[in-house]
């Protein structure tokens, strides 16, 4: 398959480059943030940190460069509770595909999601990580999709369907997004249509397939 060749070949060349526990990284600057907005910025009277590390375009062209990649800490939730489950349901992710893929190319998919964002930030003004850590969900449910959690801390629930559903919201979204929604969502998962456009293209050409031949069986 021509992706597995052109993953192959940058492995082989850039390999020793890799960074290992990328996403143990990602988690921490997240919890600095989260601590630093939460506890010692109100303690000391000092500004938060996340207005200053978020994506803004304008910001980035007057000379704040950090923001280009600042923006990958900011805390997905402000919710303690909610802090700790979904970090640690990313950094297990995280932990699987790192695992599945190697190095290399758990670092390689992460750095195509956040250039992604940038290039979505830089033509509408503004990004966010949300989209960015979705694509590693849709990831780890393709990689593993009979792996089961428990919804709501109760009802046992395998990846691959909270992954149909999330397919669902993110093509709603998408429909009923302006410009800069559907910006955001379409640049999001280019490292996603990068690593698994080519499986889905040859699915759905073998169910076409199949489809044809029960259709010309039946006459």
């Amino acid at each position: 398959m021509h992706t597995q060749k052109w993953l192959n070949k940058l492995e082989r060349k850039f390999g020793r480059c890799a960074v290992p526990g990328m996403m143990n990284i990602i988690i921490t600057g997240m919890v600095i943030v989260w601590i630093m907005d939460s506890f010692i910025c109100p303690l000391t009277g000092k500004m938060p940190l996340t207005p200053l590390i978020t994506f803004s375009r304008d910001a980035i062209v007057h000379g704040q460069i950090w923001r280009v990649l600042s923006f990958v800490f900011e805390p997905m939730t402000r919710s303690p509770f909610f802090m700790i489950f979904v970090l640690y349901f990313y950094w297990m992710i995280g932990q699987v595909l790192e695992s599945q893929w190697g190095t290399f190319r758990f670092n390689l998919y992460l750095c195509c999601a956040i250039a992604g964002a940038v290039i979505a930030g830089f033509i509408t003004g503004s990004s966010e990580n949300s989209y960015m850590i979705l694509t590693m969900f849709l990831a780890f449910a393709v990689i593993a999709p009979d792996f089961r959690i428990l919804l709501f801390f109760i009802i046992p629930v395998k990846i691959k369907y909270i992954a149909i559903l999330d397919a669902v919201f993110l093509t709603l979204s998408f429909i009923l997004s302006g410009f800069a929604g559907k910006i955001a969502i379409l640049f999001s998962l280019i490292n996603f249509f990068i690593f698994f456009g080519e499986d889905f293209t040859q699915m759905l050409k073998l169910k076409i397939r199949h489809w044809k031949y029960k259709m010309n069986n039946r006459r």
